[in-house]
């Protein structure tokens, strides 16, 4: 992990993930880049005789935004553990979940850091959040920080798995951060999508996932509960006292996730500890 992308728009809860995602820089030796999205472009009225220049001062935006940038870095680099960090700063116009997409192709970002603080019904629906369009839309790992989280220093994970050929790379991601946090791994197999004929057989494909990804200390779980898969992940997390839960995600977009939607969307949205999307 060599860099690592931080969105903001200067609230506590996009802080409380820059504190995160300075964490998990501090302790895997990689770069932060901090990116705010001038959102009120993408927005504005294309035709001028609705622009009201005198509502919106680009230039005093941009100063704004550059000085909360320098104060953010700033009081990051002055806190314990962080003098050493290596931090960047950045501003984009447009949509934010396009903008960030494109900065991190762009700058070839190992893993995307957000706040989020969930949507819920109609609005969860028909729109989702920021974070959501993210998960959907990104080349590289998101990491989605729910505001109420506390310190991140994860001791039990649970990986939440299909089984299936295409969820090596959640297991190799798992191993990975496994060398930053040394954490203990609870591989949760849900409904038996992979149509195996036993739970030693399930057992087995767990541990020989674990095996090629070199994830080491873990034990396999198995739920039978088909009512509400996301729902069951994070009861599983709770009991178990999950600080993190990595899942795998296919990233359907359009009609597909309007007709099926998405697990892993789901239960970052949904989630009380964070949630580290994977995309196969």
């Amino acid at each position: 992990m060599k860099k690592i992308l931080v969105p903001t728009d200067f609230s506590e809860n996009a802080r409380h993930a820059l504190n995160v995602a300075a964490a998990v820089a501090a302790k895997a030796g990689a770069r932060l880049e901090v990116l705010h999205t001038n959102t009120a472009i993408a927005y504005a009225p294309p035709l001028p005789e609705y622009y009201t220049p005198e509502n919106f001062d680009t230039a005093e935006y941009y100063e704004t935004a550059a000085n909360e940038l320098f104060n953010l870095k700033s009081a990051l680099l002055a806190e314990n553990g962080n003098k050493d960090l290596n931090i960047e700063t950045r501003v984009e116009e447009g949509f934010l979940h396009t903008s960030i997409r494109r900065v991190a192709d762009e700058d070839t970002v190992d893993l995307i850091v957000m706040g989020t603080k969930g949507a819920t019904g109609a609005v969860e629906f028909f729109v989702g959040s920021n974070t959501e369009k993210v998960i959907r839309t990104a080349h590289c790992p998101v990491l989605a920080v729910p505001e109420t989280s506390g310190e991140f220093n994860p001791k039990v994970v649970v990986l939440a798995t299909t089984l299936r050929h295409d969820q090596l790379p959640a297991f190799q991601k798992v191993a990975e951060w496994q060398k930053v946090f040394p954490f203990e791994v609870r591989v949760l197999y849900l409904n038996n999508p992979a149509g195996f004929d036993s739970s030693k057989d399930i057992e087995k494909a767990a541990h020989d996932f674990c095996s090629q990804a070199h994830v080491k200390n873990a034990t396999v779980f198995i739920s039978g509960n088909t009512f509400n898969e996301a729902s069951s992940i994070l009861q599983f997390a709770d009991e178990q006292s999950a600080d993190l839960i990595a899942m795998a995600t296919h990233q359907r977009q359009g009609l597909s996730h309007l007709l099926f939607g998405s697990l892993t969307e789901d239960t970052a949205n949904h989630s009380d500890v964070p949630v580290l999307s994977i995309p196969m």
